[in-house]
């Protein structure tokens, strides 16, 4: 009788200890930060600028700010290609753990001339990459120089919707579009945009990547 006693207090205690560990582990999911990985050029690298003047930082330390459960983790490089991205990009994966993988990539191939159709396999390959890592992929629109040549150029700018039309993923918009026709936001480069550009840039992809990362948990 008193066996049974005790073995039920013990019983109940156990229950509760259960109970309340779920509600720890519920509440930490809860507040976790979607990881959110940029894969980019040096657009997003912040080439000329130091570290804490690209959009990237800016965006992360309002995100802080704000208290809003996003992290960003930017292994942009400048020079970057798609298919540079493409050898390393389970690596980063690894490391990196991320939830959402937006690609800013393409610029470099379409300066070099590369290949469309090996620009579109490279994008649907980190788009095949990420998804089977578990992560969501989304592909920011870039544009080039119309010097390249109209046909090349429409080409070259029509290849990022083909290829998210045929993966079914989201696509950005090119967050230059308004920025390299005003010369007071670029670099003397006539390509980067520069300090005074940055902070721009971080509220239009706030807005794309709140779109973005909260669409998933609709």
């Amino acid at each position: 009788m008193i066996y049974s006693k005790i073995q039920s207090y013990y019983s109940r205690i156990l229950v509760r200890f259960l109970c309340l560990f779920c509600l720890i582990t519920v509440s930490t999911h809860s507040f976790s930060a979607s990881k959110v990985l940029i894969l980019g050029d040096s657009l997003s690298a912040g080439y000329g600028l130091k570290q804490e003047q690209g959009w990237v930082y800016l965006l992360q330390l309002a995100y802080k700010n704000k208290k809003q459960p996003i992290e960003l983790i930017n292994a942009s490089i400048s020079g970057e290609t798609s298919g540079g991205a493409l050898r390393r990009l389970d690596a980063i994966l690894k490391a990196q753990q991320p939830d959402f993988v937006l690609i800013e990539l393409g610029g470099n191939d379409g300066l070099r001339g590369f290949p469309i159709k090996s620009l579109q396999n490279n994008l649907l390959q980190l788009i095949k990459k990420t998804r089977n890592f578990g992560a969501i992929p989304a592909v920011m629109t870039i544009q080039i120089p119309p010097n390249y040549g109209l046909r090349y150029s429409n080409m070259f700018s029509n290849s990022f919707k083909k290829v998210t039309d045929n993966s079914n993923t989201r696509l950005l918009p090119f967050f230059m579009n308004d920025i390299a026709i005003d010369k007071e936001f670029m670099q003397s480069d006539g390509i980067h945009p520069n300090k005074a550009a940055q902070p721009f840039i971080r509220d239009k992809m706030e807005k794309e990547i709140n779109n973005w990362v909260n669409a998933t948990k609709s």
